[in-house]
């Protein structure tokens, strides 16, 4: 089968992070690239998941409350409306 050359466009940190890993694995980045390609025709799509990244710590540790509050709500102040929490908030300034 014939080769043919192709051009993609890829950051620079990008390429340096995967040609070092993949120098790693005894593979360079074209090697790569066909690989993937095989494996995606193969497979008829692309072949592995792509999601959103997962929450950072912040966020979980933000659901992880939310959760006891639910659990727990009792340890926690509650206001009737917004005029009431905007009080309290505002009550030592």
């Amino acid at each position: 089968m014939a080769k043919v050359a192709t051009s993609i466009t890829i950051d620079s940190e990008t390429k340096a992070q995967a040609q070092e890993l993949l120098s790693d694995l005894g593979l360079d980045l074209s090697t790569a690239v066909n690989i993937f390609l095989r494996q995606a025709i193969r497979e008829n799509a692309i072949p592995f998941s792509i999601s959103r990244d997962v929450p950072n710590a912040d966020t979980i540790a933000a659901i992880e409350e939310l959760d006891e509050m639910k659990k727990h709500p009792e340890n926690y102040k509650s206001y009737g409306n917004v005029k009431e929490m905007m009080e309290d908030i505002l009550k030592d300034v």
